[in-house]
């Protein structure tokens, strides 16, 4: 008897689920200062270009039918572009940021500010360092939690009280990744895409644990921070780049949206850098 391979799930099988997003427009962005491997101030950035960006984002999600809204930048907070950076928002409630390095450090406030006054009363003010999004992604019945470079092992504790959801901890260990959102990205229904060699190997043997199925990525493809990626449960705003990626989440029955994200590279941001998800 021959047996069949299991057919690859079709775009058909997913459902997108319709997302409430905080963008901030980059017309303060520059490369003026070093807090992660990815920037270089004597190469600069475009701003013009970041803009053209970031605006072509912002439309990729309005096109996908997402909600978007926007916080006013801040002269003097170039990296303020980032959004993801500046909470973790579930339930309604808010666990405000706090910054590692002093260049970033206004932004905590400016963004719990905004979602105090844009119907998010609950905020943490954080006795511990972490960066929001950046090391916390919100799955149904979990949240990933990263640490190693930026976020505190205690904020995910204080989180997960918080919250009342449950954190797993996961360490990276490439200065490279230094956030989890650019080495790991929920897939909705309880799955991930990531990156190995990101993580230690302990943190890999979780990773394989929770997540058998989960999509790996190349090291060529989180290189161009392909991993830094956005999934509304069928499409997946993604570094355009990230080639091999793109073809492997199309294999798995998801839609790829890429996008250029060139220039915000440059500061070590893409997709899920630029956007904090509001969970109401």
């Amino acid at each position: 008897m021959t047996v069949m391979p299991a057919a690859e799930p079709s775009t058909a099988d997913r459902t997108a689920l319709r997302r409430h997003f905080l963008m901030c427009r980059p017309e303060h962005f520059a490369v003026t200062y070093a807090i992660n491997p990815w920037m270089d101030p004597a190469a600069g950035a475009d701003a013009a270009k970041a803009i053209d960006q970031w605006e072509a984002l912002r439309a990729a999600y309005r096109a996908l039918g997402h909600e978007v809204s926007l916080i006013d930048p801040i002269e003097g907070l170039p990296d303020m572009v980032f959004a993801a950076n500046g909470a973790l928002v579930v339930g309604g409630r808010v666990y405000a940021a706090r910054f590692t390095h002093p260049e970033r450090h206004a932004e905590g406030p400016a963004y719990a500010g905004w979602l105090r006054e844009n119907g998010f009363p609950e905020v943490l003010e954080p006795e511990h360092t972490n960066e929001g999004e950046g090391d916390f992604l919100t799955l149904d019945h979990v949240i990933l939690a990263g640490t190693g470079f930026r976020t505190d092992i205690a904020a995910h504790q204080e989180a997960q009280e918080f919250l009342g959801r449950p954190v797993v901890t996961l360490r990276l260990v490439d200065p490279r990744f230094y956030h989890l959102d650019t080495a790991l990205f929920p897939l909705g229904g309880g799955n991930v895409a990531y990156y190995p060699g990101a993580f230690s190997s302990g943190s890999r043997a979780v990773l394989e644990r929770l997540f058998p199925d989960a999509v790996l990525a190349t090291e060529q493809d989180a290189a161009v921070l392909g991993l830094n990626a956005v999934c509304d449960g069928r499409n997946v705003v993604v570094n355009a780049e990230a080639a091999g990626l793109i073809e492997t989440l199309k294999i798995h029955g998801y839609e790829p949206i890429p996008v250029d994200m060139s220039e915000l590279r440059k500061a070590g941001g893409g997709p899920k850098c630029c956007t904090l998800e509001l969970r109401a």
